[in-house]
């Protein structure tokens, strides 16, 4: 598997900035004019990419299939997960209009085909990724499906233990997949801090050779900034307009002031990680002259006298004998005569 993965014209990986999704998602709510206004505050905003659903609600969910409780809370309890999805759904010639405005302004474009018709309508769209949502993770036809599509894959691993993960990367690997990307993921909205566990993203970096990212969920923008400094190279986030909207993913979203904050985080995030190497740095040496301290005579100290710890004391600046040579220095004799407050030197004693 590669560890350096192209997506449109953007290289994800090591020694690369983190590529961040605001997940539209279908908080458009079947509007295209929505769609493309988010595609607008996305580009404004400084998202690497946006992310939309494709789906037919006929082909995802059966017509008495429940919603979740955290749908529930959003959308009319009345209404079947089918009823609330059929009105989320893009067309196809709406999703052309999304891809086609979003090559337009300059800003990658990708989906996550929930079946495999839906992924086939992506393929001939010639989409630059494939993004796999944590309930397909075992759909073994459509992974087998996009696997052979040999275009870049983002597989999220929601509501999976480590084994499913390795099946999903194996079926898709064998089917043709070369480039891979797996997202942590948690699949609760929102996500409770004390369920995140970031530190798997260590462990998916010790057992798959490809670049790891992270699906938020979480209040806030706290946590994929976290996860950056762990190593993720992808940050999802839901995205919206506003919050207040109908539908069932608006309150678990970030509006575009707060996603251009979190943006803005991970990329000082990115910028502070640096070196690992310990030394004073160029930007350092002016306020270390004038932060450190030297020795410097307590008292007025007659030339040749043996000096004594009680003669001494430490103060700024340091542009005289460094402190850390005390023990040096006590029992040296004085070459000149020390005036009380004067900085010691070498050529002094």
């Amino acid at each position: 598997m590669l560890k350096e993965i192209k997506i449109g014209n953007t290289l994800i990986g090591e020694n690369h900035p983190c590529f961040i999704i605001a997940e539209a998602g279908v908080n458009h709510n079947g509007n295209i004019e929505i769609a493309l206004k988010m595609i607008d505050k996305a580009k404004e905003i400084g998202a690497s990419a946006i992310k939309f659903q494709t789906f037919k609600a006929e082909q995802l969910a059966k017509k008495d299939a429940p919603k979740a409780a955290y749908q529930n809370l959003q959308t009319k309890k009345s209404e079947t997960q089918f009823e609330m999805l059929k009105k989320l759904e893009l067309s196809r010639d709406d999703t052309i209009k999304v891809f086609n405005y979003c090559r337009k302004i300059g800003i990658e474009c990708f989906s996550t085909p929930y079946g495999i018709e839906s992924a086939k309508m992506l393929k001939e769209l010639n989409v630059s990724a494939f993004k796999i949502g944590s309930g397909d993770v075992d759909n073994l036809p459509l992974l087998r499906t996009i696997a052979t599509f040999k275009t870049p894959v983002i597989l999220s691993s929601g509501m999976s233990n480590l084994g499913e993960v390795e099946d999903a990367i194996i079926w898709l690997q064998e089917g043709g997949c070369k480039e891979l990307i797996l997202l942590h993921c948690v699949t609760s909205y929102p996500a409770q801090f004390e369920d995140v566990n970031l530190n798997i993203l260590k462990t998916f970096q010790q057992a798959f050779d490809i670049p790891i990212g992270f699906s938020d969920h979480t209040p806030g923008i706290a946590i994929p900034i976290a996860a950056v400094a762990l190593g993720a190279k992808v940050i999802e986030k839901h995205f919206t307009l506003d919050k207040n909207m109908q539908g069932p993913d608006h309150k678990a979203s970030l509006e575009p002031a707060e996603m251009k904050a979190m943006i803005e985080g991970i990329r000082a995030t990115e910028k502070s990680m640096g070196s690992p190497i310990k030394r004073v740095l160029p930007n350092e040496l002016e306020i270390k002259a004038v932060a450190r301290k030297s020795i410097v005579a307590k008292i007025d100290i007659p030339k040749g006298t043996i000096l004594k710890e009680e003669m001494l004391t430490v103060k700024r600046p340091g542009k005289g004998i460094s402190p850390k040579f005390w023990d040096l220095v006590i029992g040296q004799q004085t070459r000149i005569n020390l005036k009380k407050d004067q900085q010691l030197e070498w050529n002094m004693i």
